[in-house]
């Protein structure tokens, strides 16, 4: 897991202003970035658009470029996708995690990580139910379900008949 808690990682979210030629790092397309993160041209671009990516500039031909600290980036933000945070709540958290540099982020997301937790239990009991109400409708209709006598009991199939 990618820890936010490396207190030098702050920089990582910042915008970097300083071209190719002054850092001496390659910078990559969204596309490349793309390639090397596995998440999609389309996602980079709307994370760059919420402030959770930040480009390094445009080429001449004004494609974005990024520096490697964007694979940071975009392995956190996947991280904490997968671990079932909103892209809402990633960006509170890295609004927090920018404007308050000394304070420690682990609080805050581990606050986050119980409100996944819970969608993630409303989200089964609510699969749960349809479970229920499928297992409850299969014994209902077992002749319908089966071909032996009609579904849907439409009274337009009886009028026709």
């Amino acid at each position: 897991m990618i820890a936010l808690t490396t207190p030098n990682l702050y920089h990582h979210f910042l915008m970097y202003q300083q071209s190719e030629e002054q850092t001496n790092e390659p910078l990559m397309t969204v596309g490349e970035l793309a390639r090397r993160t596995g998440m999609s041209a389309k996602a980079i671009r709307q994370f760059e658009g919420l402030g959770l990516i930040y480009s390094a500039g445009r080429s001449e031909a004004n494609y974005r470029l990024f520096d490697e600290s964007a694979i940071w980036c975009v392995q956190v933000i996947g991280n904490l996708r997968s671990l079932g945070l909103t892209i809402k709540e990633i960006q509170q958290l890295v609004a927090v995690y920018l404007d308050r540099p000394g304070e420690p982020i682990g609080p805050r997301l581990a606050k986050l990580l119980d409100l996944a937790e819970r969608r993630i239990e409303q989200r089964r009991e609510e699969l749960d139910r349809i479970q229920r109400r499928i297992r409850e409708y299969r014994a209902a209709n077992s002749a319908a379900l089966a071909g032996r006598s009609d579904l849907m009991n439409d009274p337009r199939r009886r009028q026709a008949a």
